[in-house]
């Protein structure tokens, strides 16, 4: 099997013709929790980045890869940011557009996806993910693929007028 590709879904590179994809999402507010974006991006904004997207990830410290199904269609965004490579860990985030039909198994097929990747290209001995409390949906898809709960940042972040914790997730690689 292809590290980047499942049944269900397959991992590629952002594209110019990405532009609109991207720019959509980026500028859905109800997403900004996740990324923690307070503006608004322009599209030329989006088109200088996806003109640098794709620079290496030891130098960038990065990597967004696009979500599609099987149907060739973009259906969300996965991340490694924060890439540590003395450390050999990484940071992981993923969106699923909320035009995709969730619950079909998507989000799980493209964690596992890049965790394999991160773990055997990248040789990372582990990949971390910080989530909002009360993100049940993306609490519930790291804890099913493994992840483990080591700890709350308490009152992290100021959303909607309240702070709220953030928990942070972990996956060692213990091959």
């Amino acid at each position: 099997m292809l590290t980047l590709e499942g049944d269900k879904v397959y991992l590629r590179a952002l594209e110019p013709e990405d532009l609109d994809f991207v720019h959509e999402l980026e500028n859905t507010e109800e997403f900004w929790e996740v990324s923690s974006t307070q503006v608004p991006y322009s599209r030329f904004m989006i088109k200088k980045y996806l003109e640098n997207a794709h620079r290496d990830i030891y130098d960038y410290r990065q990597l967004r890869l696009v979500i599609c199904n099987r149907a060739h269609k973009a259906i969300g965004l996965i991340d490694v940011f924060d890439l540590e490579p003395k450390d050999r860990r990484a940071a992981i985030g993923i969106l699923i557009s909320e035009t995709v039909e969730r619950g079909k198994g998507y989000g799980a097929e493209s964690l596992s996806l890049i965790c394999n990747y991160c773990f055997k290209h990248l040789a990372l001995h582990q990949v971390y993910a910080n989530i909002t409390d009360g993100n049940l949906v993306s609490l519930k898809l790291f804890e099913k693929k493994g992840f483990r709960k080591v700890g709350v940042k308490k009152e992290w972040n100021f959303l909607n007028g309240s702070f709220r914790d953030e928990v942070m997730y972990q996956l060692i690689n213990n091959v």
